[in-house]
This record gives structure tokens, C-alpha cells and sequence, in this order.
């Protein structure tokens, strides 16, 4: 458990949503929607949620055991945010993807039960060619076009958006509400390793196609439990670099980034760097009323044992930067190398221990009637 200072000033903070001006696009968006968009707002002025991609699916030697992540094992909590992928969702109607799609909607309701966040990314398959995600020179097609209105492929990528729709619209809790997700759709779009990159599409194309799946989802198929995010990776130096492809003020609900190469990747930081780009987005979202997120990030195996509280956790609090969550990529069950979060016996075990314990970060275990219009934090008396 932990110990927060400055206990009143942080009641006040909690409970006083009502005061602030946001713009979520979603004017019909659920009650729990709406007040998650709110908290998280209200939460990034103080900390951070932390996330962890597949948390509870799987990690570290180990898959699909219930109520297991390998942050809970190493700290006593679930992350905050538990990342899930719409990777299923690409058309496929096979028995081993209904079924993926079944223990995946458990996972979303048992996160919203508990207390937790749930962010969503899409490793969309290729609609228009093989290839799967990811761009192969000679396999792939350059399919935004293709799947835009009067697209080859457009009606197939409204059957695509629809089993979305129908997965969303089946989130229910025992009580009957829909759990909330932060939907994250054509992540890292400036670069060129998928087949939405920027290398491949038009500005105006990849504008028509964002503007298209939001309306439908949230329009035409009455998707109201999202919140939408936007997040490229990190090959932008300024606002106007950050927008360049961004679709409006009405199709957008939160600003991310994805950003590993300014914090380890291959042994080389450029933290500051990092944190400018962290300040841009900040910047962004506290001028149009919107979110903002770190969305992606972490050091794969974790070499540097300090990692956590050294360059994560102050590169975070540098500037002052008003981000709701920070989410570190998966644990592989069988990979010896590929993890981003620790678990027993990791050599960050104890940093990592900091910086849960940090006031600044917030884990599930932190958290209370987030999805209420008045929550408050969890907090011990002395140890």
C-alpha cells in the first residue's frame, strides 16, 4: 500500500469534475465513459496511471491464468490500464477467433469490475492483401485508399468495424453497464513498418478514413462506451508536426505518442528529447480540453536496473506534463528477452518497487470509483 501526501488538497481535486470544461466527441457516450474521460483528466494533473500491454493474458512464462499479471506478482496490483489488441478483429470468423474474442470480453469486464482501465490497440491484418500488420515489400497494398468511402474494399471494412461494434456493445458488467475503452486505432502512423504508414497513404486519405471509422462506430453502429485516441509514434519535433495528420477536434479524445527510441531502444536516450515530445502533447491536449497519454513506451528486458525511477519516472515529471497514463509494451510467454515489465527475480524488481510506490504513480490497487462522477484515491494511513 501506499502513502499520499497532501491528502486534503487531493480530496478537493477528486471531487470537484464538475468544474472543468472538457471536449469529449461523443455527446451520447455512457455515464461510466463520460466520468472516466473526466477522472482521467482530473487524475494526469497530479499522476499517472500505470498500463502494461496484455497484462492479464498472458506474461512471463506464463498464459491465461485468472486474476495474474506479473506487475501484480512483483508489487501486490494490477496495473492500472491493462492493454488488450483488436488483432482478432480484421475479419476473421474462425472458431479459434470467436474464442479469442470471448476470453478477450471476459478480460475487459473482470478489468472494469475490479476498478481497472482498459486501452485498446488494432494490429489491423491487411484487408486488401497478405501481409498481416505489417508492411512486406511485394506482399502488401496500400489499403487506406482501398478502404475509404468508394473504396474497393470499403464494404469490407464495414463488416470489419461492425464485429468491433458488436464486441464493444457486449462488454456488460453484472450490473448491466458497458465497460469503457480507450480505443486506439492506426497507431504510429508516421512511420512505415504497418500498412497504414505514413509512406503509404495520403494526408488526405488517412484524415478521411480516421473521420469515417469514428463516425461509423459511434454513429451509425451506436458505439458509446470509447474514448478515442491518436497516437503516432515519435517523428515529430512540434505541434504542427504533431497534427499533421490529425482528423479535427471532433474525432479526436485523447493525444498519445509512442516513443521507445528516446528511452533505451538499442542502448542509446535522448531524454530530452523524449520529454519535449511528452510537453508537446501535453500542451495540445491542456489547450483543446482533451486527454493526452504516453501510449506506448518501455526498455525491452529492462537492462538498466534503475530504468523505472532514473529516466522513466523523471523524464515523466520534468515538465510538469499533464498525462493520464503511461502504458510499457507486453511480456512474451516464451521469448527469454522480449518483456517490458518486470516479474520475480527481474533485475529492475526493486527500482521498479520505487516506483510504484512514487505518490506520482497510480497502480489498479490506487484506484476508486473511477467510473463514478465523484471518485477518490485509496489511500493508507503509515505503514
Amino acid at each position: 500500500m501506499k502513502i499520499f501526501k497532501n491528502k486534503n488538497a487531493l480530496l478537493s481535486l477528486c471531487m470537484i469534475a464538475g468544474h472543468f470544461l472538457f471536449a469529449q466527441i461523443d455527446k451520447n457516450a455512457t455515464k461510466e465513459t463520460k466520468n472516466l474521460y473526466k477522472n482521467l483528466k482530473i487524475i494526469s494533473k497530479k499522476h499517472i496511471l500505470f498500463g502494461h500491454q496484455h497484462a492479464l493474458e498472458y506474461g512471463h512464462g506464463w498464459s491465461n491464468e485468472p486474476n495474474r499479471s506479473d506487475v501484480k506478482l512483483v508489487t501486490g496490483s494490477h496495473p492500472a490500464v491493462n492493454g488488450i489488441d483488436f488483432s482478432d478483429f480484421s475479419g476473421r470468423s474462425d472458431e479459434q477467433a470467436q474464442k479469442a474474442k470471448e476470453i478477450l470480453k471476459q478480460n475487459v469486464i473482470d478489468t472494469y469490475e475490479r476498478g481497472g482501465v482498459t486501452t485498446v490497440s488494432w494490429h489491423f491484418n491487411n484487408p486488401a492483401s497478405d501481409g498481416g500488420f505489417y508492411w512486406k515489400d511485394g506482399v502488401s497494398k496500400a489499403s487506406i485508399a482501398l478502404i475509404k468511402p468508394g473504396g474497393s474494399h470499403h464494404e469490407e471494412y464495414k463488416k470489419i468495424l461492425k464485429t468491433i461494434a458488436d464486441f464493444a456493445n457486449s462488454v456488460k458488467a453484472n450490473d448491466g453497464t458497458l465497460s469503457p475503452m480507450i480505443f486506439r486505432p492506426f497507431h504510429e502512423f508516421d512511420g512505415d513498418w504497418f500498412w497504414w504508414g505514413k509512406k503509404y497513404t495520403s494526408r488526405e486519405d488517412f484524415i478521411e478514413v480516421w473521420q469515417f471509422t469514428i463516425s461509423y462506430l459511434r454513429d451509425t453502429l451506436k458505439v458509446h462506451n470509447f474514448i478515442y485516441a491518436f497516437s503516432p509514434d515519435n517523428r515529430f519535433n512540434s505541434e504542427s508536426e504533431y497534427l499533421e495528420r490529425y482528423p479535427g477536434d471532433d474525432f479526436v479524445d485523447l493525444f498519445g505518442m509512442d516513443d521507445y527510441g528516446d528511452f533505451g531502444r538499442d542502448g542509446k536516450y535522448d531524454i530530452e528529447s523524449g520529454v519535449k515530445r511528452l510537453k508537446i502533447i501535453s500542451d495540445i491536449a491542456i489547450k483543446k480540453k482533451k486527454l493526452a497519454a504516453f501510449t506506448e513506451t518501455g526498455l525491452e528486458s529492462i537492462p538498466n536496473p534503475e530504468w523505472w525511477t532514473e529516466v522513466l519516472l523523471k523524464s515523466l515529471k520534468k515538465e510538469k506534463v499533464e498525462l493520464c497514463y503511461v502504458l510499457v509494451w507486453r511480456n512474451d510467454t516464451t521469448s527469454p528477452t522480449h518483456y517490458y515489465a518486470p516479474f520475480p527475480g527481474q533485475t529492475s524488481v526493486t527500482d521498479f518497487i520505487k516506483f510504484y510506490n512514487d505518490s506520482y504513480t497510480l497502480f489498479e490497487n490506487d484506484l476508486n470509483d473511477i467510473y463514478k462522477r465523484k471518485f477518490k484515491l485509496k489511500r493508507a494511513l503509515l505503514h
